[in-house]
């Protein structure tokens, strides 16, 4: 078990591995009011899997789902180190945790939908922000940056470069960065996908991106296409020109600037020119 805290704060970050939850249960924090995160495996779109819950007892809730979920392998508990939280701060966390993991799009959701805010005083509103926010940095220090926002390429002028991928019944566009490649809320994808990757990893990728809702199906003017709902981070560029166009790809020849420079020319030519000199 590991655990995080900022001498500042009265918050605590307790990461608990599954095979340790016998040690946990036996730990004071166990008994306390808590908000909890459980991580797992991949997801068939390449997202980390969570699921995020709040009980008076988190303790007890973490034994219930060991007992029910399988997909967790650790999960990381938030208290207060003043034992101070009520269960109304709990329900407002979770809702908070849920939205802006939802709005940051890094990790699958098992929670299905957000639910409603729930009536919490203004005076507690302002606490459950500051505890969220302290309860972010110290999980993304854990190596969980759930809720950071997928961040921007930019130049050396702080222009964010774009990329686009064009083709049959396909208009992405997007952005590489040191994660990945982003492909942007409202790029289109080919909805249909060629014989080659039937059956294949990247056709169960696409179908999970539809199930997640990453990807919705829209009828255009000219057929039906796929539209990203929101930004969302591949592992590679050539897997984010396969989920656009339908098809396998060379990301680094496929995704090009406005002015017809590819993705290869621009981010390795570039590096190996540097090197030269």
């Amino acid at each position: 078990m590991r655990v995080a805290e900022i001498t500042t704060r009265i918050v605590r970050v307790i990461e608990v591995p599954r095979s340790q939850l016998t040690d946990f249960l036996k730990m004071p924090e166990a008994q306390q009011v808590g908000v909890y995160f459980l991580m797992g495996e991949l997801s068939e779109a390449g997202l980390p899997r969570t699921y995020i819950g709040q009980s008076g007892s988190v303790g007890k809730r973490l034994e219930q789902h060991h007992q029910n979920k399988d997909f967790w392998n650790r999960a990381f508990v938030v208290i207060s180190l003043t034992n101070s939280l009520t269960q109304t701060h709990a329900l407002f966390l979770e809702w908070l945790a849920i939205a802006e993991a939802t709005k940051a799009g890094r990790y699958g959701l098992e929670n299905g939908n957000t639910g409603s805010q729930p009536y919490t005083p203004a005076p507690l509103q302002a606490d459950c922000h500051e505890i969220h926010e302290t309860a972010a940095t110290l999980l993304a220090t854990l190596g969980q940056p759930i809720f950071e926002p997928l961040t921007s390429a930019t130049t050396a002028k702080g222009i964010v470069e774009l990329f686009y991928c064009k083709g049959s019944g396909a208009d992405g566009v997007g952005e590489y960065t040191t994660e990945g490649f982003v492909v942007h809320k409202g790029s289109k994808g080919r909805v249909e996908i060629v014989p080659s990757i039937q059956g294949t990893s990247h056709e169960r990728m696409r179908s999970q991106l539809i199930t997640e809702g990453v990807l919705t199906e829209i009828a255009g003017s000219a057929g039906s296409l796929l539209v990203f709902t929101r930004d969302h981070l591949f592992s590679s560029p050539s897997t984010a020109a396969m989920a656009v166009m339908g098809r396998s790809a060379n990301g680094w020849v496929e995704w090009k600037t406005a002015s017809g420079k590819t993705l290869n020319e621009v981010k390795r030519q570039g590096v190996i020119g540097m090197d030269a000199n």
